[in-house]
């Protein structure tokens, strides 16, 4: 197996579209974040401000056989795109295997930390250092056949319905549209998730550069199989609630999410995802994938799920002894079920990485 690396602008369309067909050959990965055009779209928006983003590409017999992306930057490589990106991953022929730590050879790095990895990447998969799930609400059958089993597990599909009509009789007609390309309503979108980050204390990962970019990037793309999409959730003509979500072949990725709150009676996001499950009838689409964290929304709505883990791969050397002594310490941390302290080194750790991929 021979490794080329080349930047994600200089992959050919023949590599693109063996990359396309490779995502629907093998298990989970079909998520956009693991599309060819990702990469493509990090490059564009990182630019000018960085020149780290590559791509592996994986040749036998002088045919390229798969592709890995990554941040390469110092020695260290990460995720491309991150903290944005929800899935990471080798894409590949059915049946390809290499050696994790050839890639790192390839891409000259010392180490790589993932923390999106399916777990049925096996050439990553002795590396996972914890694992959860990604929930997802499969509809291959329609929306009609999910409620049906939905509302026979938990009725949450029946009590958003009363939610429907409580909105319309108190504050008026509710709209909802798919593809948006309303400018203001995405502004308001934006404003209202940096004031979310304000709120929690969270970092807001828009603040960088490069991440409004790709937001602008992704909203302006008109590409039928990658991109972003915008749905949008009105009351009386007034903006409630808007998504702003990642698109593969047949994958919708819950990505950015942000309501009024002064609607929060009414749950106009959930509200939101129950019009697109609707809207998905007359498309393509056939899921939609609520991406990493266990919030209850995501385990009220799913009805599968993708087992997803953090952890990372170096080759013998400084960087990857640091990382293993800071996964050491947050694992002995974790088993003394201290409650919040037992999360602060865990807490730490993402921190740390969720600074890195912002620079």
């Amino acid at each position: 197996m021979e490794i080329d690396v080349v930047r994600p602008s200089q992959l050919t369309q023949e590599q693109i579209a063996l990359w396309t067909a490779f995502q629907t050959e093998g298990e989970d990965l079909g998520s956009p974040f693991l599309s060819p055009h990702w990469p493509r779209a990090v490059e564009i928006a990182q630019n000018p401000d960085q020149d780290t983003a590559r791509v592996a590409v994986l040749h036998e017999a002088g045919r390229p056989r798969g592709f890995f992306s990554a941040k390469v930057k110092g020695g260290v490589g990460m995720p491309i795109g991150a903290p944005m990106s929800d899935y990471q991953g080798l894409v590949a022929a059915e049946g390809t295997s290499v050696d994790p730590k050839r890639l790192l050879q390839a891409l000259g790095l010392a180490r790589y930390d993932f923390c999106h990895m399916p777990k049925s990447q096996t050439a990553f998969s002795g590396h996972l250092r914890g694992a959860g799930p990604s929930w997802i609400s499969r509809l291959p059958f329609g929306y009609d056949a999910y409620a049906h089993d939905k509302n026979a597990e938990s009725g949450v599909l029946k009590d958003l319905d009363k939610r429907r009509r409580k909105a319309e009789k108190d504050h008026g007609k509710v709209t909802f549209t798919a593809f948006s390309r309303s400018q203001s309503d995405f502004d308001q979108m934006m404003a209202w998730k940096r004031e979310q980050y304000r709120e929690t204390g969270q970092t807001d990962i828009f603040a960088a550069g490069w991440t409004q970019r790709l937001m602008a990037v992704l909203f302006d793309s008109r590409d039928p199989g990658f991109g972003g999409t915008f749905f949008t959730l009105h009351i009386d003509d007034k903006l409630v609630a808007a998504q702003f979500h990642l698109r593969g072949a047949d994958i919708i990725h819950a990505w950015i999410i942000a309501h009024d709150a002064a609607y929060e009676r009414v749950s106009p996001g959930l509200l939101l995802f129950q019009d697109i499950m609707h809207w998905m009838d007359e498309t393509p689409y056939t899921s939609i994938d609520y991406g990493p964290g266990d919030y209850r929304f995501k385990r009220q709505l799913a009805n599968a799920e993708c087992v997803i883990g953090h952890g990372f791969v170096g080759r013998p050397g400084a960087a990857t002894f640091i990382r293993g002594a800071a996964y050491g310490i947050r694992e002995a941390a974790e088993r003394l079920s201290l409650g919040k302290v037992s999360e602060l080194p865990g807490k730490a750790m993402r921190r740390y990485d969720l600074m890195r991929g912002l620079r």
